[in-house]
């Protein structure tokens, strides 16, 4: 008789390979195509105040409804994926991004068009936290890191897609938002289909106490990775159903607050830099900054931050890759303060492209690591929703100080991330190569 194993044994027994190739392609597409919903905001309001004639701030309400949305998402989905499992809230969280999504380019008006935007931004949100909570639990801890970050690349195809998009969109006056809106929706009804696919979790299955379940995943998975191995029984984990205040215990207290606090820092510095930033270059002079074309350059951009922060993430750790991004992209939003001309707003830009998304890309692969399984997809989940609340900070914090002084908002948002760096050094777990729980 075989002796039992854990389920990170039987992960590095059904090795990498196939398996999770298809599982990177079906949420990468999802996750592509969230990228391109929250970039649509800024490219589709002009066009919906033509055609419901109303300011273009008022359609920027969409906007506001739609990270609404991804924050009440990502906190109740990623609550309800450690309670009810991963794979239905996956069809649950997908099924109304896709629906919602493509309905929102029927609205008959702007009241109509809030509410789709808001049940949008639900799916969206849900997604994000689950699928990398699913994602990293698929994956054994010397790969991990390296392929969270990678998923969070497809943000980078998002970007590029959503700019090629408006391109196309922009020729049909006011009904543009209607071409966005529906095209951005369609992969998730693809998604829809592709997660059939996807299996549960088999540390969800294993801390359930279903053991002989997690164990069948896990021989699939080593099946389609062409692999020989027989995996041996697991070790049964199964554990007392934990709420959501747990983590704020004694024993996660410390790395919730530091991590929450560096997710709503680092979302604020964001918004602030590739949304408000931009308006304020823009008025002076640096119109082409705002355009389609320069998005794709800053697409291009993010790929080597995603390629050395997947490096980093393996070879230096979690924690002083995620700190050397955010001092680098400190340095970086100072660096528009060296003087008024397009080489320089095109430099820094280009150089907050590569760090700032390389902080993202280093953050996603460090904050599922950081909790068991019983609170995995709660934690990435609360997460994201600190993330979309930085995100409706950023217009009161960042947007009137870059019009009324910009070297203090350059000031604000660099201070900002050297506060978010210190908040990740403080954290007290540093998971690579490290199994989860």
């Amino acid at each position: 008789m075989q002796a039992a194993v854990s389920v990170e044994s039987g992960l590095q027994s059904a090795g990498v390979g196939v398996f999770q190739k298809r599982l990177f392609v079906i949420f990468g597409l999802v996750w592509a195509a969230d990228a391109m919903q929250v970039l649509a905001i800024g490219f589709s309001a002009p066009s919906i105040a033509k055609s419901f004639g109303v300011t273009v701030p008022q359609a920027l309400q969409t906007g506001t409804m739609f990270f609404l949305g991804m924050l009440i998402g990502a906190f109740v989905f990623g609550r309800l994926a450690d309670r009810i499992g991963r794979r239905p809230v996956l069809f649950i969280a997908i099924i109304l991004d896709a629906i919602c999504g493509v309905a929102s380019a029927f609205a008959p008006d702007l009241q109509w068009l809030l509410v789709g935007r808001l049940l949008t931004g639900i799916g969206v949100g849900g997604t994000l936290p689950v699928d990398y909570a699913m994602m990293a639990e698929f994956l054994p801890a010397d790969r991990r890191g390296r392929w969270l970050v990678l998923l969070e690349g497809c943000w980078a195809i998002g970007t590029v897609a959503l700019a090629l998009l408006a391109l196309v969109a922009g020729t049909q006056g006011g009904e543009a938002w209607r071409t966005i809106f529906f095209v951005t929706g369609l992969p998730a009804l693809v998604g829809i289909v592709l997660r059939l696919y996807v299996p549960e979790s088999p540390f969800y299955l294993n801390q359930k106490g279903r053991s002989e379940e997690a164990r069948q995943v896990l021989q699939r998975v080593a099946e389609v990775n062409g692999s020989a191995n027989e995996i041996p029984p697991l070790a049964p984990q199964a554990t007392q159903r934990t709420k959501i205040s747990a983590l704020f215990s004694s024993t996660l207290r410390r790395r919730t607050i530091f991590l929450m606090l560096a997710w709503m820092l680092i979302s604020v510095s964001y918004y602030g830099v590739f949304v408000y930033l931009p308006v304020k270059l823009a008025a002076d002079g640096f119109g082409f900054m705002r355009g389609q074309v320069f998005l794709v350059v800053l697409a291009v951009a993010q790929l080597p931050g995603y390629a050395l922060a997947a490096y980093g993430v393996e070879t230096w750790g979690r924690k002083p890759t995620l700190i050397g991004f955010l001092l680098l992209s400190a340095v970086g939003t100072l660096a528009y303060g060296l003087g008024q001309s397009a080489e320089v707003a095109v430099a820094a830009t280009l150089l907050l492209s590569f760090s700032l998304l390389g902080t993202w890309g280093a953050i996603y692969a460090f904050t599922p690591e950081l909790y068991p399984t019983t609170l995995r997809a709660s934690g990435m989940g609360m997460a994201g929703a600190v993330a979309r609340f930085g995100g409706l900070l950023a217009p009161s914090i960042v947007a009137p100080l870059m019009t009324s002084n910009f070297g203090l908002a350059l000031g604000l948002i660099s201070g900002l991330l050297v506060i978010a760096a210190f908040s990740v050094w403080l954290i007290d777990a540093e998971s690579r190569n490290q199994a989860l729980e």
